[in-house]
């Protein structure tokens, strides 16, 4: 019977020690990371909805090591499963742990938004190519029948179609609008603002957007209203002078223009407002300026994204705008992602073949993880209503 040879024997037992080392690693890894979670009251392997189920041993070090990256993308993978997606990352969010891993790739994040301006004209183009850009088709089934891609309002509304009804119709009379108005939509998406305002109210629109997907169907569903599509970025606008309204809107877009451009964007909207105009922005908002965006979100859902404070949007303002009115309602996008989730994976089977099943667990996790921030109250819906020069005795939000 032949022998090995000696160097072939030093070789299997240095692999073996190798393996051994590895999994020794994963078993300490996996006990720190389990004991990171149970700060948060979730456990490894347990019985809860909001617990993780690991399937692949590299999970904790990929985590640990990676923070946001390394959880979104071992969910992608198939690393690990949970029943409540949501109300894991609410409580992750909750308990801070987001602050004790993965603090490289949040200071590369952090440095790259200060050095760069990342939302510049030509980047600005990236997030419509990226995500807006997805499909219509995909979208229609996701979203409501307005087309309403941001917070539905759930306070008195009992299905997603009424909840994002009751936001288009508290925008418009938070705006005041009448009939015979011109009305700006600054990032006006599928056009369901620009829609609602022509059908209900009797304005004439005019709407910007980065997504050619968005512009071919917001023309197509605004047939035969006063309703003008645009693809042009908010820069690109009205730099003649010539471009007055006495109404602007902007829903669900500032998110996108980073924190180098605000002061830029309040200019543009001044100079395109009458003096006696009002102008409402909605937008995802942060609790404390300088943190940097998720990196998973940046990476694979919204490019070059930056979720501003309320103190840099007041910041920007200043000298420009008085802020009348601040509304918060960020807890309800907590159950319109939920709702958004349902309509996805309801209408699954009509895109599996064609976007797969990585981009499915994407998707998912994109939805789920942005309800529990929500809940977890680390992101707010603010509605501001701003004015040139102050509302002759006041403002009054309706009720």
């Amino acid at each position: 019977m032949a022998q090995p040879q000696s160097g072939s024997s030093s070789s299997l037992q240095g692999a073996a020690a190798a393996a051994g080392r590895r999994r020794q690693r994963a078993r300490g890894a996996m006990e720190v990371f389990a004991g990171l979670l149970a700060e948060a009251g979730i456990r490894v392997n347990g019985a809860d909805p909001w617990d993780m189920r690991v399937h692949d041993p590299r999970t904790a070090e990929r985590v640990l090591g990676a923070g946001s990256i390394g959880l979104g993308e071992s969910y992608m993978d198939g690393w690990w499963e949970c029943a409540q997606v949501d109300e894991l990352i609410c409580r992750i969010l909750r308990a801070r742990l987001d602050e004790k891993v993965g603090t490289t790739a949040l200071l590369v994040q952090g440095l790259r938004a200060r050095l760069l301006n990342l939302q510049n004209l030509k980047r600005a183009w990236q997030v419509g190519e990226v995500h807006y850009d997805t499909g219509n088709a995909f979208f229609e089934a996701m979203l409501d029948p307005h087309m309403a891609y941001t917070c539905a309002y759930w306070r008195d509304a009992a299905t997603l179609e009424d909840a994002q009804r009751a936001k288009l119709e508290l925008i418009c009379r938070k705006l005041g609008l009448r009939a015979g108005m011109r009305l700006l939509d600054i990032g006006c998406g599928w056009g369901s603002l620009m829609k609602y305002a022509a059908e209900h109210y009797g304005v004439s629109c005019v709407g910007l957007t980065i997504s050619r997907e968005q512009a071919e169907l917001g023309r197509a569903r605004c047939a035969g209203l006063p309703v003008e599509f645009r693809l042009e970025d908010y820069r690109q606008f009205g730099r003649d002078g010539h471009q007055h309204f006495e109404r602007i809107a902007s829903i669900g877009m500032f998110e996108h223009v980073g924190h180098k451009n605000h002061r830029h964007f309040f200019e543009v909207a001044r100079r395109c407002l009458a003096d006696d105009g009002l102008f409402l922005l909605h937008t995802i908002g942060k609790n404390r300026r300088r943190t940097p965006t998720d990196p998973w979100i940046d990476r694979y859902i919204f490019p070059n994204g930056d979720l501003p404070s309320l103190g840099q949007i007041a910041d920007a303002a200043e000298h420009r705008f008085i802020i009348e009115d601040v509304h918060n309602f960020g807890a309800d996008y907590d159950r319109t992602l939920l709702a958004w989730h349902a309509n996805f994976e309801a209408a699954w089977p009509r895109f599996a073949a064609t976007f797969g099943e990585r981009f499915r667990r994407m998707w998912r996790y994109y939805l789920l993880a942005c309800a529990g921030t929500f809940r977890a109250r680390s992101n707010q819906v603010w509605q501001l209503v701003l004015s040139p020069q102050g509302c002759a005795g006041g403002y009054r939000r309706p009720g």
